[in-house]
Formats: C-alpha cells, sequence, structure tokens
C-alpha cells in the first residue's frame, strides 16, 4: 500500500469517526432540548391546575357568604 492511500484510508476513517459522533452529539442535545420541555410542560400544567383549585376555592368561599347574607331559595318550577 502506498503513503497516499494509506493516508487516504486514516483520513476517511477519521472524517466517518468524527461524522458518527457529531450526529450521535446532535442528537443527544435534541433529546435533552426536548425532554427540557416535557418538564416545562409539566411545571405549566401543574401552575395552571392549582390557579384552577384557587379559583374555585375562592368561589366556593364566595358561595358561603352570599348564601349566608342573602336568603336563596330553590327552583320549585319543573324543568
Amino acid at each position: 500500500m502506498s503513503r497516499a492511500a494509506k493516508a487516504t484510508l486514516v483520513a476517511s476513517i477519521i472524517v466517518s469517526s468524527l461524522t458518527v459522533w457529531g450526529v450521535h452529539y446532535i442528537q443527544h442535545q435534541e433529546h435533552e432540548t426536548m425532554y427540557q420541555g416535557v418538564l416545562r410542560d409539566d411545571e405549566r400544567r401543574k401552575r395552571k391546575m392549582k390557579e384552577r383549585e384557587d379559583d374555585l376555592l375562592r368561589s366556593q368561599q364566595r358561595r358561603e357568604i352570599y348564601e349566608r347574607v342573602q336568603h336563596v331559595e330553590a327552583d320549585t318550577r319543573g324543568s
């Protein structure tokens, strides 16, 4: 094997190895980025659920206050 052939072989092995490593590295980075998105979505969903629970609790408290202050009659008309 000539010296030029050996150099070409080594260079192609190095370029191929770096290409494979680069693709795996990029895939790993994309996976991590997507996973962080999932975590942010979970946190956002938890915050929304907490806000809705707080709103419901405030509404129930207001209703109790209004019912103590005002007389509420049940609707006796047939629906």
